[in-house]
């Protein structure tokens, strides 16, 4: 079995269920024929661009990027409901913006704002709790601000 046979039917797996693991998906791979080592694994969930997003449950499990934010609609819902969950505050000083969130959820709602592509933001930096959010001037930064208030 080829490397694109394989990607293809990694993306079937995570497309169908919620795979929390490097070792689940081995299994899960193990079960279709496809033996294959952790760091082979390790590569292709690279390779995929696949992400790890949360549940209502708070249960993470892997994801296909594009396919998780690609539509702007349920990006905007993402964002919203991310907001609510988890961010605790937010603030502008010019042109940037830093939000406050709960611990260990700033990496994944940083990959949310850059998913949705807002024309405003340059970029987003995250840490553990706390995002920094460069948007291309203070005109825009308030705009986002706004945007953002309605979020929570």
């Amino acid at each position: 079995m080829n490397k694109h046979q394989r990607l293809k039917i990694i993306r079937d797996i995570i497309s169908s269920g919620k795979i929390s693991s490097q070792q689940e998906l081995q299994v899960e791979l193990e079960k279709k024929g496809v033996n294959v080592t952790q760091s082979t694994i390790s590569r292709d969930i690279a390779s995929l661009n696949l992400i790890k997003v949360r549940d209502s449950d708070r249960q993470e499990y892997y994801a296909i990027k594009s396919s998780y934010l690609s539509d702007p609609q349920y990006g905007i819902q993402k964002i919203k409901s991310k907001f609510k969950e988890s961010v605790l505050s937010f603030d502008r000083a010019n042109n940037i913006i830093v939000l406050k969130t709960n611990p260990g959820e700033a990496q994944g709602i940083a990959a949310v704002i850059d998913g949705v592509n807002f024309v405003e933001v340059l970029g987003t930096v995250a840490g553990d709790d706390t995002i920094i959010c460069i948007v291309k001037n203070n005109e825009k930064a308030e705009k986002l601000i706004k945007l953002f208030n309605t979020f929570s």
